[in-house]
């Protein structure tokens, strides 16, 4: 649960349930769910039969999340959108986690040299809120962000159980008895064969009962076989834990009594700075970006738009707006609703466990976390941009390529290829000079001055066809016009007959991360035809990028791969 929230004890009373609780917000979510969880896209009849709904209300309710940009037709199948994490980003800004995890997490990986994490409770459960992995480790261990682990299987579980109810007990208790296996978690090795209930619940208290005693919890391969953690709890207010803070170490590299020894004065440091940034004087976080309010879409799709999705699905958002949350009143003027119609849903959300209440306040819970921000977490910047690019290929009948940089080179990430005869024979992993490129020069533009002139320097350029521009002075000059009219257009420079027009893409705090190009033969239009007939296509996807970038990469830097 989020830091100091409990769940919601306002439950809507008998009058209030019903229809309140069910109906298409429900089923919308319920589909989000199963398609997170499933191993490939998913089809309609799929998601039918699953669900167990007909196929024509999967139609809508497919329909309304494609129109919202939560899912992404390919071909006959479905697929999860960057745009769907902003729930769990709604949930890490109003609970301030988002705030106060990352540069203590960081901090806290170079420290160690291994694997961290922090876990929150859900409900009877771990899941995993946030992580950071050593630079330059080449397989990098730790669970993704969005994951849920059982409790009894990992130190931060124990550490959390600490502050459990009674209720939470129950709860924990029904769980096992339902899943013995642990098949309903993926990010676990299931189990092959059930323990004992008494055995399990009594070495569960032990180890609680330890973790009470000591401020930490030791996992040796109760996880995952070869993994072993440490975890310190986050106090809260109520001197209860909010959070835990976990090292993973594989057995290769340290014993658990070793990786003890190595981490627990890191660990318990770092746990007081994250309270201390959550409750303390320095906990005051600027507010997150404003949610888009709820715009009706029904005049425009007609009977295909679920009105009530769509304004369930603005309300979670809308909740993120501040940090603890939003009270009904406000919720509505954020979401753009009624306040009626935004109670309802909160109730609603409520019930099926989305969101969790403070007093007046409510605020999104972390299963919204469920909701496919495993899976989309581990998206990189070519992942994201690569269907953009497909669509903008198709508009423009030309191949368009994404680049980032690399030294004095550009590096191709992603690319969507026509099959014309003069196509550039050019594929993910090529490298090509920065300074005789559009996407090189759009690149360079956007450097710091003094590293620009550094790379500049270095750059040492060659007459690759007689239109090359080699001097540093020209080279310059040209760099700065990409800057001032944000785009490169370069003529035959890098081969004859090839001209090409590239855009950059920013990350949501304004730094350019990559390039878009599209390349094309110079034929017997000007370059002055393609800038004007390119240019503005190659600007729109460059914003599509930009804008699933600004979601899926809210709280770190953008993973070029």
């Amino acid at each position: 649960m989020a830091p100091g929230v409990s769940k919601a004890s306002a439950a809507p009373s008998s009058t209030d349930s019903g229809a309140e609780a069910t109906g298409p917000l429900e089923r919308g979510l319920a589909v989000l769910r199963i398609m997170a969880d499933a191993p490939h896209p998913m089809r309609p009849g799929d998601l039918a039969r699953a669900t167990d709904l007909a196929r024509s209300a999967v139609d809508r309710i497919t329909a309304t999340l494609t129109h919202l940009g939560h899912l992404r037709p390919e071909g006959r199948e479905l697929v999860l959108t960057p745009r769907l994490m902003e729930f769990g980003n709604a949930y890490l800004d109003a609970s301030g986690l988002s705030h106060a995890l990352r540069p203590s997490l960081e901090r806290l990986t170079r420290t160690l040299g291994e694997s961290v994490s922090a876990i929150v409770p859900d409900g009877p459960d771990a899941r995993i809120v946030g992580k950071a992995v050593p630079p330059g480790r080449v397989i990098p261990l730790g669970f993704r962000v969005g994951d849920l682990l059982p409790a009894e299987r990992c130190a931060a579980g124990a550490v959390l159980a600490t502050g459990w109810e009674p209720e939470t007990h129950d709860a924990w208790r029904a769980r096992r008895a339902a899943d013995p296996l642990d098949a309903g978690f993926p990010a676990v090795p299931t189990r092959r064969a059930a323990p004992r209930p008494e055995r399990t619940e009594a070495d569960f208290a032990a180890w609680t009962a330890a973790a009470t005693a000591n401020s930490w919890a030791l996992d040796d391969q109760l996880v995952s076989p070869g993994l072993v953690t440490v975890a310190v709890p986050v106090y809260g207010p109520d001197c209860r834990p909010v959070c835990a803070i976990s090292v993973l170490a594989h057995t290769s590299r340290r014993s658990g009594d070793e990786l003890r020894e190595h981490a627990l004065t890191a660990l318990t440091e770092a746990a007081r700075d994250i309270a201390d940034e959550l409750y303390g004087a320095s906990g005051a976080a600027a507010p997150p970006p404003a949610a888009p309010a709820y715009t009706d879409a029904k005049p425009e799709l007609g009977p295909s738009f679920l009105q009530a999705l769509a304004r369930g699905l603005a309300v979670l958002t809308a909740l993120g707006r501040r940090r603890g949350g939003l009270s009904v009143a406000e919720a509505a003027e954020a979401a753009g609703l009624s306040y009626p119609s935004t109670r309802r849903n909160l109730l609603t959300l409520s019930q099926l466990g989305y969101v969790e209440q403070r007093g007046r306040r409510f605020l999104p819970a972390p299963r919204v976390l469920e909701l496919g921000y495993a899976r989309l977490s581990t998206l990189t910047l070519a992942d994201i941009a690569q269907p953009h690019l497909v669509e903008l290929s198709g508009q423009v009948r030309e191949s368009v390529s994404l680049a980032v940089l690399a030294g004095a080179e550009v590096r191709y990430v992603a690319r969507a290829a026509t099959e014309q005869i003069t196509s550039a024979r050019i594929t993910p992993g090529t490298r090509l000079p920065a300074y005789a490129t559009s996407m090189g020069r759009v690149l360079l533009a956007n450097l710091p001055e003094a590293d620009q002139l550094e790379r500049i320097q270095a750059l040492r350029p060659q007459a690759l066809t007689p239109h090359t521009l080699t001097s540093p002075e020209r080279l310059a000059a040209a760099l700065d016009q990409a800057a001032e009219e944000g785009y490169a257009l370069v003529e035959q420079e890098l081969e004859a007959g090839l001209r090409s027009l590239a855009v950059p893409v920013r990350d949501r705090n304004g730094r350019t991360v990559g390039a878009v190009n599209v390349a094309l033969h110079a034929g017997p239009e000007p370059p002055e035809h393609t800038r004007n007939t390119m240019l503005p296509a190659l600007r729109a996807c460059a914003a599509r990028i930009e804008t699933d970038l600004a979601v899926a990469f809210a709280f770190a830097p953008v993973q070029t791969g």
